[in-house]
């Protein structure tokens, strides 16, 4: 997998030199700066302290099976169009190398919704699916643009964000608020039936698990 953070720190000079410290216990693979520079500080074969605690599908080990990439971000603020660029170049690199598809692509959120947020709302999740570094859902994400009728099942919802990744103890608002973060961040209120067609949307093509879902 490949795991995207923010850094949450003052500036790029700050997160670097954390991320050097073996005192802080706490690694990435690359930063990439605002401006597009991009720090190579961890072998992509080696182990780094990126992910933490957290799942995604059957995967709780995060950290040794994933690729982690920062980016100088304090996780309010819109990401720079030269950092956006430089992180598609890289991911572009690592995807090939690695043979990663574009639904292994997670944010921090994803895996460890209870605790994280990053990359957060202002990241473009879609940018990067029109370039096939990531995926978006083909169902419409604007209730009002959306011909769906009737009540929203969380049960189904559930059912739907586990078979894409989430991980199945995770409670409905936890769940809700994760999936919402990544496709739809700026959505309020109790879970719609456009939550529940995006999740299965995305069930269907990007299984998390797709070895038991075709058999």
């Amino acid at each position: 997998m490949v795991v995207l953070h923010f850094t949450a720190m003052r500036d790029c000079a700050a997160a670097l030199e954390r991320l050097c410290d073996r005192q802080a216990q706490v690694s990435a693979h690359y930063l990439i700066a605002g401006d597009g520079r991009a720090y190579h500080l961890v072998d992509e074969d080696a182990r780094a302290w990126h992910a933490g605690a957290g799942q995604w599908g059957e995967v709780s080990d995060v950290n040794s099976r994933s690729i982690g990439i920062e980016l100088d971000n304090p996780g309010d603020c819109p990401f720079a169009e030269p950092q956006v660029a430089a992180l598609e170049r890289l991911l572009a690199g690592i995807c090939a190398r690695w043979r990663i598809p574009p639904e292994r692509v997670i944010g921090h959120s994803d895996m460890a919704p209870t605790r994280k947020t990053d990359p957060g709302p202002r990241f473009d999740w879609r940018r990067l699916a029109l370039q096939g570094l990531s995926v978006w859902p083909a169902a419409p994400l604007s209730g009002a643009a959306a011909p769906f009728s009737g009540a929203a099942d969380p049960r189904a919802f559930a059912a739907a964000a586990t078979r894409f990744g989430y991980a199945p103890e995770l409670d409905h608002d936890t769940m809700l608020a994760a999936f919402r973060l990544r496709f739809r961040p700026w959505a309020e209120g109790p879970l719609a039936p456009v939550d529940c067609a995006a999740a299965a949307d995305l069930a269907r093509r990007f299984p998390v698990d797709r070895a038991a879902a075709n058999a």
